[in-house]
């Protein structure tokens, strides 16, 4: 499951490791380039995500950063496929590491709390960052979209796999997992107005919700 998918998403540059020494470090100087381009877009938003500001916390030569990303936009490609894969990767690792001691009744209530510890990761807020971008930026939206369309379709297609048992009423599957995305994406930006008490309410109600969505009693 986990190397199907995580195949299925593999950013340019990455996949197995190059023969030569030189193309080995190119490809550590490129992921290097992109892992700075993400804290630039985490902590200073999209506006803030140029190569001028890469090169200059990663010190990387200008004759670097042209060679690996001639262009900002060659940049932000690369960033959106990063974040891409980076959250499938930590989910799945969370989500498999926890669902060996788990009943088949408890599935859904593992993937859920590990798609929530999963929207407080950095990739996350990275994510955050290019959705709100892509707005109002259709340069940007021309990756985005895209990339954000690819992660649905590899999610839904491993989830058939996974839960054979659904396969009779896989718009209900569906159903569940948007829910889960939608709720946690509100819960996330409302948690600092909301505060622990009433989140925590939220997490209730979101896991009696996933219960009915189960028993086959809420409608599609």
């Amino acid at each position: 499951m986990k190397t199907r998918m995580l195949h299925a998403m593999l950013p340019a540059g990455l996949g197995e490791e190059p023969a030569r020494w030189q193309q080995q470090k190119s490809a550590r100087t490129r992921l290097r380039l992109v892992e700075a381009a993400i804290d630039c877009l985490v902590e200073g938003g999209y506006s803030r995500l140029t190569t001028q500001a890469v090169a200059e916390r990663t010190k990387a030569s200008r004759g670097s950063m042209h060679h690996h990303f001639p262009t900002r936009m060659e940049l932000v490609a690369a960033v959106v496929e990063q974040v891409f894969y980076e959250r499938m990767r930590l989910f799945l690792d969370d989500y498999l590491s926890n669902l060996a001691r788990s009943s088949e009744a408890e599935m859904l209530e593992i993937a859920t709390a590990a798609h929530w510890r999963s929207v407080h990761t950095r990739e996350y807020a990275a994510y955050l960052e290019l959705a709100v971008a892509a707005r109002t930026d259709p340069e940007l939206d021309g990756f985005f979209g895209p990339a954000a369309r690819r992660y649905d379709e590899v999610w839904i297609g491993e989830m058939i796999e996974s839960f054979p048992q659904w396969r009779d009423q896989w718009e209900q599957m569906k159903l569940a997992s948007d829910f889960v995305s939608n709720v946690h994406m509100g819960m996330l930006l409302q948690h600092p107005v909301y505060g622990e008490a009433r989140t925590q309410r939220m997490h209730k109600l979101t896991n009696e919700v996933l219960r009915l969505i189960y028993a086959h009693k809420f409608g599609v």
